[in-house]
């Protein structure tokens, strides 16, 4: 239903689940693993995998904290975008490479919810691609703000809500657990 035309295929992006994003994020084993299912059901299912790793200040390219988690890598032949920006669509080459593989619906996971995840759906969204956010394969740590500490878990049920049924038009955004990813 994407209003991208002549994109019928899907792609799985894994956004920045490097070893400096997700150390302390919430929930983070379980999540991170839920992930790794997502990525397993999209490479059997044909649909392809995109990674996304952030760098900046704190995450320089090419250090320890930059890498992929050891629990989820990329295999050949599958895509890596460098970003600077929260949106994975800012500055990259994401939106040549989902026209290559004539991709208008995307399935979303990765850290951090409330910035990166957050502003790749709303990206997504906004250039006519549906989105489909794994609910139980994004996560991210507690945040501090001027007004005292907004939750993890408050965080990742804010996004889940909003991107539920929301839609634009010729496009939706929704929401599904890993379990129910592709079957």
């Amino acid at each position: 239903m994407s209003s991208i035309p002549d994109r019928s295929n899907s792609a799985l992006l894994v956004i920045d689940v490097q070893n400096g994003v997700v150390a302390d994020a919430f929930d983070r084993d379980k999540i991170v693993a839920n992930m790794a299912s997502a990525v397993l059901k999209a490479r059997a299912k044909g649909i392809a995998v995109i990674w996304i790793q952030h760098s900046d200040e704190g995450l320089p390219i090419g250090s320890t904290d930059w890498e992929i988690v050891p629990e989820l890598k990329p295999v050949a032949g599958e895509d890596l975008v460098k970003k600077l920006y929260r949106n994975s669509f800012e500055a990259t080459d994401l939106e040549e490479i989902l026209g290559k593989l004539k991709v208008g619906h995307l399935y979303i996971t990765g850290a951090q919810t409330n910035n990166c995840v957050r502003f790749t759906c709303h990206g997504a969204l906004d250039r006519g691609y549906d989105v489909t956010l794994i609910e139980d394969a994004h996560t991210t740590s507690d945040y501090q703000w001027d007004s005292g500490a907004i939750s993890a878990s408050l965080l990742i049920d804010d996004l889940n809500a909003s991107l539920h049924g929301m839609a634009l038009p010729g496009r939706v955004s929704k929401i599904a657990p890993v379990k129910e990813l592709l079957n």
